[in-house]
């Protein structure tokens, strides 16, 4: 299924810009779902500004929670909305219930559904149970309309997520929830659980039942489905950004994050632009101000041909491959309207501004990070890790075991070495051409000899 998820800075107008995306790639024909996150009401001020949005109608694709019945707004446009309060509750209920062996014998009482209030942090689970809810949705109607059923299900989902730095620790969540799983239940954990009855015997106390066991389960393959999601060349990041002194720096340091993540920016949205050429000076000078922010936007995204890594020739912003052309990261400009977009009416020119959304194959993205071999010519392996967006100063490594930990800015991940490396030792590293290359020596303890 074909996604695109918006975000940026914060205050630029992501909704709106949401908005006109999901209603010009509805336009284009293809069946839409705008999901939001939104709990401020910004999504019915700008389809519903006569007062709150009609009553949803059930439907084949209307799901419980952990989203709402989606309405349909316009031809082809559905709107619904996470529903974390009643996805919290479910959750809250099931994890007490497969523990209530636990729980009776510390004598703790259960929270009653009435008196659970969700906690920090319950949005982002939320959203993921969600992505995985519409995206099974979609898959379902897709096989219904194969079968000859009747159009139902979606084409294109935009959802509108928070400002780019919380939207980026989200998009790492569900590696990162999946490795702290695995560092607390490991395998040979699992695999004791026939003897979990006797020991419960033995010890006089109760072990973890079977149905907890299954709930760590379901989360661990919940967390890979949504892995498998934001992972796939079909999903893409729109970052929105209303150009001032600020936002080329705001929108790096998002694009370095998203990267790190292993996620593909289709589009920088240039939002609420004034008017240039007025003969008001105040108009003017703050025209001017943002038409130069503009242009260093435009430098920040923009890319040429990559330069031969050992060759003299100045860096990009960017890169790929030593001297394969890399195209730049679109800028597309939204005109100010003058006043916040109210209504279908007015998102119309915001919408033929945005554009549709393109169509893009639904696999699994090619693998980011490659190995490149150098032990003929320099005796090292090089691991080339695509950060556009990073700099310098911004960049932290530290070897961990069999990991490396990258930290870029205020993002953090975690990567597992490939087989290859873990039998090397790190003999230094460098960011070119808007990556950050590796370098690894063998270690003769551990690599093979040549007989």
């Amino acid at each position: 299924m074909r996604t695109v998820l918006i975000t940026g800075v914060g205050g630029s107008g992501r909704t709106t810009v949401a908005a006109a995306t999901a209603l010009a790639t509805a336009r284009s024909g293809q069946r839409t779902l705008l999901l939001s996150t939104d709990r401020a009401g910004a999504l019915d001020e700008v389809f519903h500004p006569a007062g709150p949005a009609p009553a949803a109608e059930p439907t084949a694709e209307t799901a419980p929670a952990p989203w709402s019945p989606p309405t349909e707004l316009a031809p082809r446009l559905w709107v619904a909305r996470i529903a974390t309060p009643e996805y919290f509750r479910s959750e809250l209920a099931s994890v007490q219930e497969r523990a209530r062996s636990v729980l009776d014998y510390l004598g703790a009482s259960a929270v009653a559904a009435e008196e659970a209030t969700e906690l920090p942090g319950a949005d982002a689970f939320a959203l993921m149970a969600t992505l995985r809810a519409v995206h099974q949705a979609a898959d379902r109607a897709a096989a219904a309309r194969a079968a000859g059923g009747p159009p139902r299900g979606w084409d294109v989902l935009v959802v509108d997520l928070p400002p780019a730095p919380e939207a980026i620790r989200l998009l790492g969540l569900p590696e990162q929830l999946g490795r702290y799983l695995r560092r607390l239940l490991p395998a040979e954990r699992q695999a004791s659980r026939a003897l979990h009855p006797m020991l419960a015997q033995l010890a006089g106390v109760p072990v973890p039942a079977q149905r907890l066991y299954e709930t760590f389960g379901r989360w661990q393959e919940d967390l890979a489905a949504v892995r498998q999601i934001i992972e796939s060349d079909a999903v893409t990041v729109r970052l929105v950004a209303e150009p001032g002194p600020l936002a080329a720096r705001a929108l790096r340091a998002a694009r370095a994050g998203l990267a790190l993540h292993g996620c593909r920016v289709d589009a920088v949205i240039a939002n609420r632009l004034l008017p240039v050429g007025s003969a008001d000076p105040w108009l003017a000078a703050a025209s001017g101000q943002q038409q130069a922010a503009l242009k260093e936007l435009r430098e920040a995204c923009g890319r040429g041909p990559a330069a031969p890594e050992h060759g003299a020739a100045a860096e990009t912003t960017g890169g790929g491959p030593a001297g394969i052309p890399v195209p730049g990261i679109p800028v597309r400009e939204v005109p100010h309207a003058g006043r916040d977009p109210r209504g279908l009416a007015d998102l119309g020119p915001l919408a033929d501004a945005v554009g549709p959304v393109d169509a893009r194959p639904d696999r699994p993205a090619a693998e980011p990070w490659t190995v490149e071999d150098r032990l003929a010519d320099e005796g090292l392996l090089v691991w080339r890790l695509p950060l556009d967006g990073a700099e310098r100063d911004d960049l932290s490594l530290v070897r961990r075991g069999d990991e490396l930990v990258v930290t870029v800015g205020e993002f953090r991940r975690v990567l597992p070495l490939p087989s290859a490396l873990r039998r090397c030792t790190v003999a230094g590293a460098g960011l070119h051409e808007g990556a950050l290359r590796v370098r690894f020596a063998p270690d003769p303890r551990l690599w093979p000899r040549d007989h």
